[in-house]
């Protein structure tokens, strides 16, 4: 992970949608592979591995072992890892609602006519300066 955009801000989003899908089923490594990239992200096993191993030892996930040697360990999210999941999907809606979506931020963008800024999007006007 040589991009500093990725190392500062894709992992995070990473591990958020381990845990989502986590939630939803157990989740193992070949799969989440996939679902990344059907997503647009680009990981490499040497990447996500240790992601779930950290997340294991911090107690967010816990593995079953295969019964089969060849067969995939499965991760399953934990009560702690649930709590984790809910206060990042909390601090996601609040960042969303002030943020805004990618499509209404290029909506906007590309609007014809300026849109009234919602009451937190408002900025104070810059200080003025004073004349000698």
């Amino acid at each position: 992970m040589r991009d500093p955009v990725e190392r500062e801000f894709l992992l995070t989003f990473w591990k958020v949608h381990i845990l989502h899908h986590a939630a939803e089923h157990g989740v193992y490594g070949h799969w989440m592979l996939e679902e990344l990239h059907h997503h647009g992200y680009r990981l490499s096993p040497g990447t996500l591995y240790p992601i779930l191993v950290r997340m294991e030892k911090r107690g967010w996930l816990t593995s079953t072992e295969p019964e089969r040697s060849k067969a995939a360990r499965v991760y399953h999210l934990t009560p702690s890892g649930h709590a984790v999941l809910q206060q990042v999907r909390g601090a996601l809606g609040e960042l969303s609602g002030e943020v805004g979506s990618y499509r209404a931020a290029t909506a906007k963008r590309s609007s014809k006519t300026p849109a009234k800024a919602s009451r937190s999007s408002r900025r104070p006007p810059p200080p003025r300066r004073r004349r000698r």
